[in-house]
């Protein structure tokens, strides 16, 4: 499939978005940001996502980094979501804040709400005397990359993930012929 080169149409919306908050994530949001997450960071649009968005992950951060993990709510609709991590590497000084997901719904993008979780977001990694915001995305999402840009990052570092699909590997197919042997009646 070929994608055009066009700029992509903008579309004045018909009615001004609802007022959104920006707060801490609590334990009744966990779903709803689950929820949205999986909307966002399907396996269609980003099959090699090389961190994979499941409830397990999710769950680690609100447990462990909590502070880190905020929302944006409208109308008691959770609408966005920033989750981020304090880091420390060995034997430096320094700390780092990482913002590891960041979503928005589809119905808010371009309403300013991405650039409120980052800026909140920042202001919690000073509070906790981060030094560096740490950011990364695929190097095809020109429109996160755009974002990123807009709200101060750069200095960016090629790191490349690799993928390997084991669907043609023979171990993978001998493994999938077995089980759909068990599951035949005689």
């Amino acid at each position: 499939m070929e994608t055009s080169s066009k700029p992509p149409v903008k579309r004045k919306r018909t009615k001004p978005l609802p007022t959104v908050e920006i707060r801490e994530m609590e334990l009744r949001d966990v779903a709803a940001v689950f929820e949205l997450g999986q909307k966002l960071f399907t396996a269609e649009e980003w099959p090699t996502l090389y961190r994979s968005w499941d409830d397990h992950e999710l769950a680690l951060l609100f447990s462990n980094e909590g502070e880190t993990c905020l929302v944006a709510e409208a109308e008691g609709q959770i609408v966005g979501f920033a989750l981020g991590r304090m880091m420390e590497k060995p034997r430096s000084a320094w700390r780092y804040g990482w913002l590891l997901w960041l979503g928005v719904d589809r119905r808010f993008k371009r309403g300013g709400v991405a650039t409120r979780l980052v800026r909140h977001l920042t202001g919690l990694f000073i509070k906790r005397d981060a030094r560096i915001v740490l950011v990364d995305t695929a190097a095809k999402n020109h429109a996160a990359l755009g974002f990123f840009r807009r709200n101060g990052f750069g200095q960016e570092i090629r790191h490349v993930y690799l993928s390997q699909n084991l669907e043609n590997d023979p171990r993978y197919i001998s493994r999938n012929a077995d089980d759909s042997d068990d599951d035949t009646m005689d």
